[in-house]
């Protein structure tokens, strides 16, 4: 029999929420802040916006959840198989007796939160096809206006205006004014792009900013931008921080300039190169004007020097009309006469196998008589026939009838 241990009216009786109540006060007091690595497995972010998933090491894991207040703000997108640093607190959820942790704060281990979201973007829209060489246009050759979406003030502005106006004082500059670091620039910078291409006037688009930190040009890094570029009408090119800088904006644009300097002088070639062009045409296309008509005066004398007056050649055609009668005459002649030689040919090897020509040497030809009186077989054997038989025999000229004795 079982002994039942009653305790002691000194004890404490729990009842499991109080239980519960104890252990969260007791865990979450003591861990209310630690950091803990591990890797993401089982994510799910669910549709009120908090993220859940387990974080496990080869020894053990935790259940792990980040509501929506905190991941909000998050740069790189969170998948299974991602390790992760994180920050939290450890608590304890009653109705169902789970503890969990509840981070505030995650970042990749080993890659900067930035340089991940960067690459799970380029990867994601690459996927897409937003990179494709075959989806870039061309740049207008000589555009009359020009579109520029970057910050009013500094010196980036300056220098693209200073620049386009040097090699074409005659251009057209459409500033549309944005923040270009900040939670604010993605958004505005977007909005210019709308913008720029709803006015119409704009016939080639430089977007970009100076050089800085990954920090500094994470708005050029954000997908609403990339979906901006890859979606204007107009040609976009990309002028975003140093020559080493590469931003998402740079892979979508029709065209990446190393700097925003770069950028204005790939858009607006030099006036005055131009000008010598054109004229360096004009006097070629001249030239060759000169030249093939000098050509053609040259075909001329030659035609007009061996032409031949119309009576000369009247002459000529009517003596060549007459060899052309001659030879078909002649021509006509013999092929009747060969004609005639094959004709009596014929006609003497058709009258030696002549049957009549046989028969006019005396010989005849000798067929049975049927009862009826028709005329049957040839009769080319005495065996065929007997005493008494009817036959009929035919001459050269003529026929009569026999018996046979």
């Amino acid at each position: 029999m079982q002994e039942v241990l009653i305790p002691e009216l000194s004890e404490t009786i729990y009842s499991v929420s109080e239980l519960t109540r104890e252990i969260k006060a007791l865990l979450e007091g003591e861990f209310s802040g630690v950091w803990v690595t591990g890797e993401i497995s089982n994510f799910h972010a669910h549709g009120s916006g908090h993220f859940y998933f387990t974080l496990k090491d080869k020894g053990a894991q935790i259940s792990t959840v980040m509501f929506r207040g905190a991941n909000r703000h998050l740069k790189f997108k969170l998948e299974d198989g991602l390790d992760v640093v994180a920050k939290g607190r450890v608590g304890v959820y009653e109705p169902r007796g789970n503890y969990q942790i509840i981070l505030d704060y995650i970042e990749p281990k080993g890659l900067g939160a930035l340089q991940l979201a960067f690459t799970q973007l380029r990867n994601k829209l690459a996927e897409e096809g937003l990179f494709d060489e075959a989806r870039k246009r061309p740049l207008p050759y000589l555009p009359r206006t020009i579109g520029i979406v970057t910050s009013p003030t500094g010196a980036v502005i300056q220098d693209m205006i200073r620049i386009l106006k040097r090699r074409n004082p005659h251009v057209n500059i459409l500033l549309y004014p944005v923040s270009v670091q900040g939670e604010a620039a993605a958004p505005e910078i977007v909005r210019g792009i709308e913008a720029l291409n709803r006015h119409g006037e704009a016939e080639v688009m430089i977007v970009g900013r100076g050089g800085g930190s990954l920090e500094d040009l994470w708005a050029f890094n954000t997908e609403a931008v990339a979906r901006a570029i890859a979606a204007s009408p107009i040609p976009v090119i990309s002028a975003v921080g140093h020559e080493t800088d590469f931003t998402i904006a740079d892979y979508v644009a029709d065209l990446r300039a190393p700097t925003p300097s770069a950028a204005a002088e790939l858009a607006a070639p030099v006036a005055a190169e131009l000008r010598l062009s054109l004229r360096e045409s004009q006097r070629r296309l001249l030239r060759a004007y000169r030249q093939g008509l000098e050509a053609r005066r040259e075909k001329l004398k030659f035609w007009i020097s061996h032409l031949k007056h119309p009576k000369r050649r009247l002459e000529e055609l009517a003596q060549h009309w007459d060899d052309l009668r001659e030879r078909l005459n002649l021509g006509i002649e013999r092929s009747l006469e060969t004609r005639r030689a094959s004709l009596r040919l014929l006609s003497e090897k058709l009258e030696v196998l002549s049957p009549l020509s046989i028969l006019s040497r005396g010989y005849s030809i000798v067929r049975k008589l049927e009862a009826d009186g028709r005329e049957g077989a040839v009769v080319k054997d005495a065996g065929q026939v007997r005493p008494g038989d009817s036959l009929s025999l035919g001459l050269f000229k003529g026929s009569f009838k026999a018996r046979v004795l």
